[in-house]
């Protein structure tokens, strides 16, 4: 059913609860080798004949996206962008904190081609007012991941670029979240959140790849994938210090930098830096972050 997202197809919601429903009575006891091989395959079964890009974070999900590729083909450029105000120069030590230094570190490792921007107060304002006319709703958290999305997607559109790599459905099926972390059964709140994710992230990136004309493409929601990883009982996943840890010995184990595999990354609006452009922006015109969304809206 992925395969419809993948091709900027709307999913119903109905369909796609049933689909969850189904993946779970279908999931039994899998191995940490099952979910590499399936991992592996669904990467490499959606590599397209054209040029393509990879929406690099230098975070495991598509450090490992990212390294499972070059194994097959150059024919990718890794994309990645950041705000100014962090990033003075590569030598600065905030740049090392961001998601460009990782994202560059392993593009550097694996001699991948690799392209990023560094975005102005000023152009990231724009990019944010685009992504709540496209969104067109109030929510803060959407409109900040979907303006750095936005922002490496433009990009990539730049490059003649049609289709795109993303590491959508990992926290999920990985338990990334720190919901996970209190949860008393944590693969029950792994399919929860898949269920939740279609009118979230999904529509979301969904929404951003139709309005320009792009194609992503989501591995870690390939069925196999979600099958085995289903698989792994929960307390491999997580625990008190680290999150998604067997996705994290699997991407070292198929060459990912340990740093790049174990990397504590923050969530797309910070590690770009892009939520403190929207902080200051916001502040300048003497209302918190919400209200300056709220003013922007259509």
């Amino acid at each position: 059913m992925i395969e419809q997202f993948e091709t900027g197809k709307d999913l119903d919601r109905k369909e796609w609860d049933q689909y969850i429903d189904t993946l779970k009575t279908k999931t039994k006891p899998s191995t940490k080798e099952e979910v590499k091989q399936a991992l592996v395959e669904a990467i490499k079964n959606r590599i397209h004949d054209q040029k393509f890009g990879v929406l690099l974070s230098g975070g495991v999900d598509s450090s490992l996206i990212t390294t499972v590729l070059k194994k097959f083909t150059d024919n990718f450029i890794c994309y990645s962008v950041g705000f100014e105000y962090h990033l003075q120069n590569e030598q600065h030590t905030v740049w090392q904190n961001t998601d460009l230094g990782p994202a560059k570190h392993l593009a550097e490792q694996l001699g991948v081609k690799f392209k990023y921007k560094i975005f102005s107060q000023k152009e990231i304002e724009k990019l944010i007012k685009k992504s709540a006319q496209i969104m067109n709703n109030p929510d803060l958290v959407n409109i900040s991941v979907s303006s750095v999305i936005l922002a490496a997607e433009e990009l990539a559109k730049q490059d003649g670029i049609n289709v795109l790599f993303g590491g959508l459905g990992s926290e999920e099926i990985f338990a990334g979240y720190q919901r996970h972390l209190q949860a008393e059964n944590i693969n029950e709140e792994c399919w929860k959140g898949l269920k939740g994710n279609l009118h979230r992230d999904f529509a979301r990136d969904n929404l951003l790849g139709k309005t320009l004309g792009l194609t992503v493409l989501v591995p870690f929601l390939d069925e196999q994938v979600i099958l085995t990883a289903m698989g792994i009982p929960g307390e491999q996943k997580t625990n008190n210090t680290c999150k998604k840890i067997i996705l994290r010995e699997i991407a070292e184990e198929l060459g990912v930098p340990k740093e790049n595999a174990w990397r504590k990354r923050l969530a797309a609006q910070y590690g770009s830096g892009f939520d403190k452009a929207l902080e200051k922006i916001a502040k300048e015109k003497k209302m918190n972050k919400t209200e300056y969304i709220n003013s922007i809206l259509p």
